[in-house]
């Protein structure tokens, strides 16, 4: 979960660069059709792709939809604020998951859990709203920032229904299964969009930044949260997006682009505190549900 960190917040960092140069849904639908394509090619070059892998369908529509829909989000997101205010945000994401494991399934968090997703909210909130305390009690989001909020709540939705909607696929099964119905939702919202796209005249930076949202941020992040599901609970396991403001901000200045000022940095703090108090939680409190021993090929 530490490597998903740092590739969500490379998606942050390089999003912002194209983020003007074309359709936020017409991407994601790009990139969700190469990562099936590359992720199925794959499987079936060693034998691994197989049909009973996708038994009741179905399940994989929620998930693709709720993938699908974060990464709309954070674009539209990104054309409107900056990639430290949407990382902020992303921390936000074990709250919501915690929130919706307790709302939807009836699964409560410990105490120190519920204090540690609240001190991470307030280190967010902190960094979004620039470091005033004043704003952050005024609640003024920007549009941007609203976006991207409801995108980090599609995507904690992903992490709580994974465990419950896997019949012992495995890990690979599943990536493709979310590539593929991602794919076809947004084929079947956007379809007109996507057509209308001059792919062609797209800036090559596109082309560099499309291949590393569908290999490294699509592949990948797929692939690692659903194989963390498998050992932590839906809390923990979105606690470690805690880390991506920091990868970001590493990023952000290899790059050479403005930080914000050490007061709304600050916010990394209480951020910071409560990945270490989650780190200090019993596994045995919180552990996501064991999937069946099964083992499919």
């Amino acid at each position: 979960m530490m490597v998903f960190a740092a590739l969500v917040a490379g998606s942050n960092s390089l999003g912002k660069l194209i983020a003007h140069d074309i359709d936020p849904a017409a991407l994601t639908a790009v990139r969700f059709i190469l990562a099936a394509v590359l992720m199925g090619a794959g499987m079936a070059a060693i034998g691994h792709l197989k049909l009973h892998h996708f038994h009741a369908p179905w399940r994989y529509v929620p998930l693709g939809a709720a993938y699908a829909g974060f990464f709309v989000l954070m674009f539209h997101a990104l054309q409107r604020t900056n990639p430290v205010s949407t990382s902020a945000i992303f921390t936000m994401m074990p709250f919501f998951a915690a929130l919706m494991a307790w709302g939807f399934l009836g699964k409560n968090s410990s105490g120190l859990v519920w204090g540690a997703l609240v001190l991470g909210a307030f280190g967010a909130l902190w960094v979004v709203f620039g470091g005033s305390a004043q704003a952050v009690a005024g609640w003024h989001l920007g549009t941007g920032e609203m976006l991207f909020m409801l995108g980090t709540a599609s995507h904690a939705a992903y992490a709580v229904m994974v465990p419950h909607l896997r019949r012992g696929e495995p890990v690979a099964a599943v990536t493709l299964g979310v590539a593929l119905s991602g794919a076809l939702i947004l084929l079947v919202l956007y379809g007109p969009r996507i057509w209308a796209t001059d792919w062609v005249g797209l800036p090559l930076r596109v082309w560099a930044v499309l291949i590393y949202l569908a290999v490294f941020a699509g592949i990948g992040t797929f692939y690692l949260i659903t194989l963390a599901t498998e050992r932590l609970s839906p809390a923990k396991v979105t606690a470690y997006t805690y880390l991506t403001p920091v990868w970001v901000v590493g990023i952000e200045m290899a790059m050479g682009h403005t930080i914000p000022q050490p007061m709304v940095l600050l916010g990394g703090l209480p951020i910071v505190a409560a990945l270490l108090l989650l780190f200090f939680e019993n596994p045995a409190s919180g552990a996501a549900a064991p999937l069946p021993k099964t083992k499919q090929r």
